[in-house]
């Protein structure tokens, strides 16, 4: 509704600027003519429509401020239906919500996560103790070794040699070769 008025000012505010070009004009032509009189007249015609042109400028701003504030008031009160609903919705959420129930599931899901996180870590130290025997193993073979070949002993050579006493089957050698390498 206001649109429609806002439109019909403009219209209106429209036909006085033509009007105010026409005088003008009319002005011009009757000054050249020397009708002073005339002139006058429409000077002050002029200045009527000049201030006609300005007040429905005004009108234009002061409806349209209205409608601003209308559309305001329009949001505002949208906002206050939704918020009116939220609060019911909220409301509901609550009342439907069993608190106590809501603790104990709570404390539920802690102690589970509690047992994952144990049998985690048990799991985790059982392969890591796993895999530090393979590591333990490998470093004292390594260790063993090495002080063999530090004393000079090759321990594969020295089992090949009990092999072979063993296969001549020498008894009084064969027992003093496993006393010595044994």
């Amino acid at each position: 509704m206001l649109d429609k008025s806002i439109r019909e000012i403009e219209r209106e505010r429209q036909g006085l600027q033509s009007q105010e070009k026409k005088l003008i004009v009319e002005i011009k032509k009757s000054a050249k003519q020397g009708q002073m009189g005339a002139v006058k007249i429409m000077a002050k015609d002029l200045i009527r429509t000049r201030h006609q042109i300005e007040k429905f400028y005004k009108l234009k701003s002061q409806l349209q401020g209205v409608a601003l504030r209308i559309q305001t008031l329009k949001s505002t009160q949208a906002m206050g239906e939704a918020m009116k609903g939220v609060t019911k919705a909220m409301g509901q959420m609550n009342r439907q919500m069993n608190l106590p129930s809501l603790q104990k599931i709570m404390q539920e899901f802690e102690r589970q996560n509690e047992k994952m996180e144990m049998v985690t870590e048990v799991m985790g130290e059982a392969i890591d103790d796993a895999l530090e025997g393979d590591e333990e193993e490998e470093e004292s073979d390594e260790l063993v070794n090495q002080v063999l070949d530090e004393i000079g002993i090759d321990i594969n050579s020295e089992q090949q040699w009990l092999h072979q006493l063993q296969r001549l089957k020498l008894p009084k050698l064969n027992q003093q070769a496993t006393r010595i390498v044994g």
